[in-house]
């Protein structure tokens, strides 16, 4: 079976063929770095994880760029108007009264220390937009010489009217379209047209005090003597994606709420300055909800990694809740569902450390968890297979080998479950001494009998050379 990925493009399931026999160009659009992030955030990454890992697993060479925006990107996206609002860096400067680059800098590593936490593996290229801004002057340069561009005394504009095509992605009306409509605070008069969105602000108008500007006489005209000002939120992930990956991308995923809007401008803005196709694959998650309602920080329900773990749960426990949702499927978080997560992941993990190593990957199961993963990731499907092999009748070792064999996807950690912290009491140390004394002396009766002892109080002993490894029954 091929792999075969629901492109929103084209609305159908099509046959994967990359740019580049056995290699991926893969690109996620990343976190703003003004706060933490919260699970909804986290749950779009272990998905990018899972595809990474699913490519990786079916041998493909995946070069995974996922980009950090620390500027430009404004508070009327929420609107559905990406060019109105405050730039949402600056908003976290006026709430903590630090620099930009200290508020991205402390935001970085804190969502980089939770996605650790969640077993992903880390992107290839995670580049910043403020690193990148020679690249976006030169793609608004080119589109300025190609009248696709035009300059007014606030902003350089991306001409919608000149792209072919502009809605294809979203399906809808230009009419129904509202990015850059000029419903906030920053309406320009001399927009031309109201789709037409923001290629560069400048430091003028509503951002005549903005705080990261860059200067460049790239703009100038008979309306703007210099060009002074940042980039919009759209350009930066096409520059970036250009600079890593070429003018064409194999894969491009993010939220839903990207289609009609971000993803929309970076695929006019992108092929036209480019002449090429921007991205062969459009891949799209749904939302998490809470409760069965949007996430709100105003109602408390905004949560985080640290609100997870504060509850005594792991963030492993998150990683198996998110498991069981296809990406394109809502998602519906409660505390409840989250702890039938944790006592899902316990009883699976204490299952298969119970099972002796050495075994064989099971063919047949390797079969079907493979034809799961080719369907559009259907990662539930996958995850429902484990639980077949545990109730089948192969060998016990076999089941151990191939569902460790399967967790380069799942990443649960599964062969790392004994080293999870396990409380040792004063009588369970007491043994464990003793009989780290009757194995120095091959006294292996005694040494049994204390093995069982040990499984008396709830574990399990592994004997690796002189080490005793305790694991949870």
């Amino acid at each position: 079976m091929t792999l075969k990925i629901k492109n929103t493009l084209s609305k159908e399931k099509e046959i994967f063929e990359p740019l580049e026999k056995g290699k991926v160009k893969f690109y996620q659009c990343g976190p703003t770095l003004y706060w933490n992030q919260h699970i909804g955030n986290l749950r779009s990454v272990v998905i990018a994880d899972l595809i990474n890992k699913s490519l990786n697993y079916l041998g493909y060479e995946v070069n995974f760029v996922r980009n950090y925006t620390d500027v430009g990107h404004l508070s009327g996206d929420n609107e559905g108007d990406a060019d109105t609002g405050e730039d949402r860096m600056e908003k976290a400067v006026k709430r903590e009264n630090q620099d930009p680059n200290k508020i991205a800098q402390k935001y970085q590593g804190a969502y980089e220390i939770d996605i650790k936490k969640l077993n992903t593996t880390f992107p290839n290229s995670a580049p910043k937009a403020t690193e990148y801004i020679e690249e976006q002057i030169e793609m608004i340069k080119t589109l300025l010489a190609k009248d696709f561009a035009y300059v007014t005394p606030l902003a350089v504009y991306f001409d919608t009217s000149k792209a072919k095509d502009y809605n294809r992605l979203s399906g809808q009306s230009i009419e129904n379209n509202l990015c850059g409509a000029g419903t906030g605070e920053i309406t320009d008069e001399n927009k031309k047209h109201s789709n037409d969105f923001v290629l560069w602000f400048f430091k003028a108008g509503a951002h005549s005090k903005a705080l990261q500007t860059w200067t460049t006489t790239a703009f100038a005209s008979p309306l703007v003597e210099y060009g002074e000002g940042f980039p919009g939120w759209h350009l930066e992930c096409s520059a970036m994606g250009k600079a890593l990956l070429g003018n064409t991308l194999d894969l491009k995923m993010g939220g839903i709420e990207h289609i009609s809007i971000h993803h929309t401008n970076e695929i006019a803005q992108s092929e036209n300055a480019n002449d090429a196709e921007y991205v062969k694959y459009w891949l799209h998650n749904e939302h998490l909800l809470v409760d069965g309602k949007k996430m709100s920080k105003s109602e408390g329900t905004s949560f985080t990694l640290s609100d997870i773990e504060e509850k005594g749960y792991s963030p492993l426990d998150l990683r198996y809740f998110f498991l069981q949702a296809h990406y394109r499927s809502k998602q519906n978080f409660t505390w409840d569902a989250l702890e039938a997560s944790k006592n899902a992941r316990l009883k699976l993990n204490k299952k298969v450390s119970s099972f002796s190593d050495n075994g064989k990957i099971d063919i047949n199961f390797k079969e079907q968890f493979i034809e799961k993963i080719k369907d559009d990731f259907s990662i539930p499907e996958a995850l429902a297979i484990v639980w077949e092999i545990l109730k089948s009748d192969i060998l016990d070792e076999d089941k151990k080998s191939t569902i460790l064999d399967f967790d380069k996807i799942l990443g649960l950690k599964i062969n790392e479950f004994e080293k999870e912290e396990i409380e040792i009491s004063n009588e369970l140390q007491e043994i464990l001494n003793k009989r780290k004394e009757a194995r120095e002396n091959k006294n292996w009766e005694e040494s049994d009998k204390l093995r069982d002892e040990i499984k008396e109080l709830g574990f399990n002993i592994l004997d690796k050379e002189n080490e005793q490894i305790l694991k949870n029954k």
